[in-house]
């Protein structure tokens, strides 16, 4: 029998096993970017030291499953000192080792970049960029959701996977958010996907404390359309008057002065269409409707009317349709049997009161 002593200040005499010393297991050189380190070997003879500092956890992890974690100190690899070793034990020469994948896990905090276009929910396109700040909150979770199953260990693995998972959720975010807020209120934006983003990361084991946009910025082509936005007009007008526009280019483009007559009875109708601050005041100057006939739908296209969806701009669309044919868009009713935006709350043909 060899006996040797391991770690300073242990004081414990342990004893080579079928040939195998106890070893100290320690992460050396981890740099602060560094998420995790897994050590070599899989085979840990019985009475090998972990050494574990603070900003460290030390995940036990075999077969897809995660055995246990262990905290800052050292710790003695034994079942008597570390209990759920016992589903870790197995036999070498007679003697008893361990077998498991050892994985430190940095808890510090960490940094990533992050930079993608998206759109709002004018449907205005946007280009971001910035950084987000998170930490490991659960090691055990996070080994068992995205380290352990593809055998993720090193840092630009890591970093790809939790980047792209980043800019999915924030993508997803940005559809839902107004131009206004994300360009006006980068700040506050930024505090905003925080919140709502902080709850996928605690599915992976991950604290997300901040992100902030560095940058924000739209295509030329539609500065135009997010000036009016900022100014408080109404989004769905907007594509309207774009859509009446293309139409008058396409006029004057067109030789043929009998396609030119009809594109321009098409295009004039929409382009005349008041936006939803004018439609209100013109449902005030008119008499008021009857409480039975207040939100009543009719389908029926008044005469010399042509319905035509108010986010693409193409149609006809037939009377009773719910959604456009060209585009899928949905769309609704007003009780003069003008085709409206599923947003507006009055028709900007007639100025009717639309639903209830």
């Amino acid at each position: 029998m060899v006996l040797n002593k391991i770690g300073k200040g242990i004081g414990k005499v342990t004893r080579k096993v079928g040939g195998l010393e106890p070893k100290l297991i320690e992460w050396k050189d981890a740099s602060p970017e560094d998420i995790v380190w897994r050590y070599p070997d899989e085979v840990i003879p019985w009475g090998s030291v972990v050494v574990v500092k603070e900003w460290e956890r030390v995940v036990f992890y075999r077969d897809g499953k995660v055995y246990g974690v262990l905290g800052p100190g050292r710790h003695v690899l034994d079942t008597q000192n570390v209990p759920f070793l016992k589903g870790l034990v197995e036999g070498l020469y007679g003697e008893s080792i361990f077998r498991a994948i050892v994985i430190f896990v940095n808890i510090n905090r960490m940094q990533g970049k992050f930079g993608g276009k998206s759109q709002t929910i004018e449907l205005i396109p946007v280009m971001f960029h910035g950084a987000y700040y998170y930490r490991v909150a659960d090691p055990a979770l996070f080994v068992n959701k995205v380290v352990g199953p593809d055998e993720r260990f090193t840092r630009e693995e890591l970093d790809e996977y939790i980047r792209s998972y980043f800019l999915t959720k924030l993508m997803a975010f940005i559809s839902q958010s107004s131009i206004r807020d994300l360009y006006q209120k980068a700040a506050e934006a930024g505090k905003r996907a925080t919140m709502v983003l902080r709850k996928s990361f605690e599915e992976l084991g991950l604290m997300l404390e901040d992100v902030m946009f560095e940058g924000i910025d739209v295509p030329p082509e539609y500065r135009e359309r997010m000036f009016w936005i900022l100014q408080g007009t109404a989004a769905p007008y907007l594509v309207q008057q774009e859509t009446a526009r293309k139409f008058a280019e396409a006029i004057k483009e067109t030789e043929a002065e009998g396609a030119a007559f009809g594109a321009g009875l098409v295009a004039i109708p929409w382009a005349l269409q008041p936006p939803p601050q004018q439609a209100y005041q013109q449902q005030q100057q008119q008499p008021q409707q009857s409480q039975a006939t207040v939100g009543a739908v009719s389908t029926q296209q008044p005469q010399g009317y042509v319905a035509r969806c108010p986010y693409c701009g193409k149609g006809p669309i037939p009377a009773g349709a719910n959604f456009c044919p060209v585009c899928g868009h949905q769309i609704k009713w007003c009780p003069n049997g003008h085709v409206v935006p599923v947003e507006a709350n009055f028709c900007p043909v007639c100025g009717s009161k639309v639903g209830g």
